[in-house]
């Protein structure tokens, strides 16, 4: 079974994806992730963001042991990935990692911005996990303030709204809303309530297959 999960930066898409995958013993992969590994690797090296052959191969090269480092989760190495993400030579280098990943058994749930329109097309669930803006930004800034570093609110929901702007206009693979995903407003859920209505979702597409 594969999971396609997508949805705006901090909608909570994240946390969902962990955890349905621990609830239906599949593997978990955060997509957004290798390209934070891309774009720390290009601030590390002092790269120009929008070097698309460098950042290509950057990406070709990746070390997946290296997805879990919380340099990743910065916010300035999250508005870098969003410049990547949208130079088509590092969507195109990424995209047989991600795929290869999904088709493993038993299966796996991949939380993004394209999974359910380019990544997974044919993922036998989509959702599409949506919050308002100003409440990500707040989740932001107390993920920010969580690891000790500062947070400025304003300028956080300010470059979310640009992060949603460019993801959504972007010429290759834009995020939006796969036409058989299910639309999940995060905005007012805690994280317990969130997962359970995304397994709700999971159940009730499964249900509605079996029946079929």
């Amino acid at each position: 079974m594969i999971i396609a999960i997508d949805g705006p930066a901090a909608s909570g898409k994240g946390t969902m994806a962990k955890r349905l995958a621990a609830h239906y013993g599949l593997r978990h992969l955060d997509t957004g992730v290798i390209y934070r590994a891309v774009a720390h690797a290009l601030l590390t090296a002092g790269i120009d963001l929008k070097d698309e052959a460098r950042a290509a191969e950057v990406a070709m090269t990746l070390d997946p042991s290296t997805f879990d480092n919380p340099a990743f989760r910065s916010h300035e190495v999250g508005s870098a990935a969003s410049v990547v993400s949208a130079l088509p030579k590092v969507r195109e280098a990424l995209l047989a990692f991600q795929r290869q990943f999904a088709s493993r058994p038993p299966g796996a749930v991949l939380d993004g911005r394209d999974i359910g329109t380019v990544i997974c097309p044919d993922a036998e669930v989509k959702i599409y996990v949506v919050a308002d803006p100003r409440i990500r930004a707040h989740r932001r800034t107390l993920e920010a303030q969580s690891r000790g570093e500062p947070a400025d609110e304003a300028a956080i929901l300010a470059d979310i709204l640009a992060r949603d702007e460019r993801d959504q206009n972007r010429a290759v693979a834009p995020l939006k809303q796969a036409p058989d995903a299910i639309l999940l407003d995060n905005s007012h859920l805690d994280i317990e309530s969130g997962v359970r209505a995304a397994i709700d979702i999971v159940e009730a597409v499964r249900a509605g297959r079996q029946r079929a």
